[in-house]
C-alpha cells in the first residue's frame, strides 16, 4: 500500500506539503486550461462577444459545481482522517459511501441547472447580444457536471490517501485532448461557443472514466469487498454534516460571484469580456494558493486523525511562509506584464487595456487571498464546518454590497468591480484568520 499512499503524520512538514502540492498544482493548472483553452481559442478566433458569452456563465456554473464539490470534499477530508487513524475498513467504506453521494447529487443538480439556464441568465441581466450563446454553453456545462464530478471524486479520494500524482497524469492527457478538440471544433469546424463546450465535455468524460478505472485497478484501498460497499447511515450522515456547510460555503461564494457578474453585465460586452479575461487569469493565480490549501487539508486531516496537534500548527506556520514567498514573486509580474497577459485572450485593444488595469488593482490584495486558502486548509482538515458558513457569508455580504457602493461613486465607476474583488479577499482573509485564532486552542 505504500506505493500508492503517503503518510503525512511523520517527516518534515514542508517537504511533505510541497511534494504533495507540486503534482497537484500542475494538475490544477492543467484543469484550468479547460477554461483557458475555451476562452483563448474562442476569444482569438471567434471574437470578444463569444468570449463574453462563455464568461457570463462562469459564476453560474461555479455555483452548481460548488454544490457538488462540497460533499465530495467532505468525503475526502473524512477519508484522510480515517487514513491517519490507520483504519483500513473505515477508509474503504468511506470511499464507497462517498461514491453514492457523488453519483446522486451531481445528477439531480445537473438536471435542474439545465432547465433553469435561461431564467438564471436573464436574472443576471446577461446582454441580449450574447444571451443565446451563453445559454448554449451553460447547458453543455450542466451535462458536464456529472462527468467532472466523477473525476473530482476519484482525485479527492486519492489525495486523501496521499496520492497527488495519479490525478495529475490524467489531467495532463485530458487537457491536451481538450485543446486539440477546441482547435478542431472552433477553428476548423467553426462551431464557436458550442464547439468549445463539446470539446470540454468529451475531455471531461475521458478524464473521469480513466481516472476512476485506474484507481479501482491499482490502488489497494479501492479494491473493496461486498461488505465495504454496504451503505453506512452513520458515515453518510457524517459526510453530509460536514459536506453541507462546505457546499454552502462554495455556493455562497458562487452566489456572491453571480451578484458581481450582474453588476459587470450592466457595463456592457466590453466590460464583460475584460472581466472574463481577468477572471481566467485570476483562476490561475488561485491555483498555487488553492493547491497549498488542499495539501494542507490532507496533511491536517491525517494528523488530526493521529491526534498530533503540534504538527498541525507547524504545518500552518510553514504554509503561511510558503504562501508569502509566492505572493512576493507574483505581484510584480502582474503589475509589469498585465497587458501581454490579457492579450492572450482577445485582440480588442479596449478589452486588453481594461483587463490589464484591472489586474493591477486586484494583485495588490493577493496576500489576503493566500491567507484565505491556508486557513481554509487547516480548518477544513480538522473538520470545522462552522468556518465554511462564516467564510461563505462574508463573501456574500462583501460581493453584494461593496461592488454596488464602489461602482456608484463617480470617480471610481467601472473600476469598483475590481476594487471590490480585492476588498472582499481582505474581508474574507481577515475573518478566516480570526477563526483560526479561535480554533487552534480547540484542536
Amino acid at each position: 500500500m505504500k506505493e500508492s499512499t503517503v503518510k503525512m503524520t511523520e517527516g518534515n512538514p514542508v517537504r511533505l506539503i510541497l511534494l504533495f502540492s507540486i503534482p497537484m498544482l500542475i494538475g490544477n493548472i492543467f484543469q484550468q486550461f479547460y477554461n483557458f483553452a475555451d476562452s483563448v481559442i474562442v476569444g482569438q478566433f471567434v471574437g470578444a462577444d463569444a468570449l463574453a458569452a462563455i464568461g457570463a456563465t462562469g459564476s453560474i456554473t461555479f455555483f452548481f459545481f460548488a454544490l457538488c464539490n462540497g460533499i465530495g470534499s467532505a468525503g475526502g477530508i473524512i477519508t484522510s482522517q480515517f487514513f491517519g487513524e490507520g483504519s483500513e475498513d473505515k477508509v474503504k467504506n468511506c470511499i464507497a459511501n462517498t461514491a453514492y453521494i457523488m453519483l446522486l447529487v451531481p445528477t439531480v443538480i445537473g438536471i435542474i441547472a439545465f432547465f433553469a439556464a435561461g431564467p438564471i441568465l436573464e436574472l443576471l441581466r446577461t446582454p441580449e447580444s450574447i444571451m443565446q450563446e451563453s445559454k448554449v454553453y451553460m447547458r453543455i456545462m450542466c451535462v458536464n457536471l456529472v462527468l467532472v464530478s466523477a473525476y473530482n471524486y476519484a482525485s479527492s479520494m486519492l489525495r486523501a490517501l496521499g496520492d497527488s500524482k495519479t490525478p495529475l497524469n490524467f489531467l495532463i492527457f485530458s487537457c491536451i485532448l481538450n485543446i486539440v478538440l477546441d482547435i478542431i471544433f472552433v477553428y476548423n469546424l467553426h462551431l464557436g461557443v458550442f464547439g468549445a463546450g463539446i470539446a470540454t465535455l468529451i475531455a471531461s468524460f475521458i478524464c473521469g472514466v480513466l481516472c476512476l478505472a485506474f484507481a479501482f485497478k491499482t490502488n489497494p484501498y479501492f479494491k473493496m469487498s461486498k461488505s465495504d460497499w454496504k451503505v453506512n447511515p452513520v458515515l453518510l450522515k457524517k459526510c453530509i454534516k460536514l459536506g453541507v456547510p462546505l457546499s454552502l460555503q462554495f455556493s455562497l461564494i458562487a452566489i456572491s460571484c453571480m451578484a458581481l457578474q450582474r453588476v459587470v453585465n450592466t457595463f456592457g460586452p466590453v466590460a464583460v469580456a475584460a472581466f472574463t479575461a481577468t477572471s481566467r487569469i485570476e483562476q490561475l493565480i488561485h491555483q498555487p494558493y488553492g493547491t497549498l490549501g488542499t495539501a494542507l487539508a490532507t496533511y491536517c486531516g491525517q494528523n488530526y486523525g493521529a491526534k498530533n496537534k503540534a504538527r498541525i500548527l507547524e504545518g500552518y506556520r510553514k504554509s503561511m511562509l510558503i504562501m508569502a514567498v509566492f505572493t512576493v514573486l507574483m505581484v510584480p509580474l502582474i503589475q509589469i506584464f498585465g497587458n501581454p497577459i490579457t492579450s492572450l485572450f482577445v485582440k480588442d485593444t479596449e478589452v486588453i487595456s481594461m483587463g490589464a488595469r484591472a489586474l493591477r488593482i486586484t494583485s495588490l490584495f493577493y496576500i489576503f487571498l493566500g491567507i484565505i486558502y491556508v486557513v481554509r486548509g487547516v480548518l477544513n482538515g480538522i473538520g470545522d464546518a462552522t468556518f465554511a458558513l462564516i467564510n461563505g457569508a462574508t463573501e456574500v455580504v462583501g460581493r453584494f454590497v461593496v461592488p454596488v457602493l464602489l461602482t456608484g461613486v463617480a470617480f471610481i465607476g467601472l473600476w469598483g468591480i475590481w476594487w471590490s474583488v480585492g476588498i472582499v479577499w481582505f474581508l474574507s482573509g481577515f475573518t478566516a484568520w480570526l477563526r483560526y485564532l479561535y480554533m487552534k486552542n480547540k484542536i
